[in-house]
């Protein structure tokens, strides 16, 4: 046997046994430091809360949804454009409770779509 075949052999042996040993090393390292940072890091953080400081429903019972008609906010008109924190009531200023508080009804001659193109009701 010559001794640069010899050499090759235990080159190859290395690159395809040692090294990916080695990198699976480094692979199995990296979990594990991971996982104990990620266990420090909990540690670290609040408990979870006790059953007896969880929210509670108001004595007075389920609160409900309000539904109330409001005033349409027009759209100022000027030569500036317009930014969107001055445009009123659009949670920077509160619009009012409008007067007629009865739901808008359809047209009975309508079909209801907007642009649709159809006749309505016929």
């Amino acid at each position: 046997m010559d001794i640069v075949t010899t050499r090759l052999a235990v080159s190859s042996a290395v690159m395809g046994g040692v090294v990916p040993f080695l990198v699976g090393l480094v692979i199995v390292g990296a979990l594990i430091w991971a996982v104990w940072r990620g266990r420090r890091i909990r540690a670290r953080e609040p408990a979870p809360p006790h059953p007896d400081e969880q929210p509670r429903m108001p004595d007075s019972g389920p609160v409900h949804e309000v539904r109330e008609r409001r005033e349409p906010a027009e759209v100022p008109r000027g030569r500036h454009r317009i930014t969107p924190h001055r445009l009123r009531g659009h949670g920077n200023l509160r619009t009012r409770r409008a007067a007629d508080q009865k739901a808008p009804k359809w047209d009975e001659n309508s079909s209801g779509g907007f642009g649709s193109g159809g006749p309505g009701r016929t």
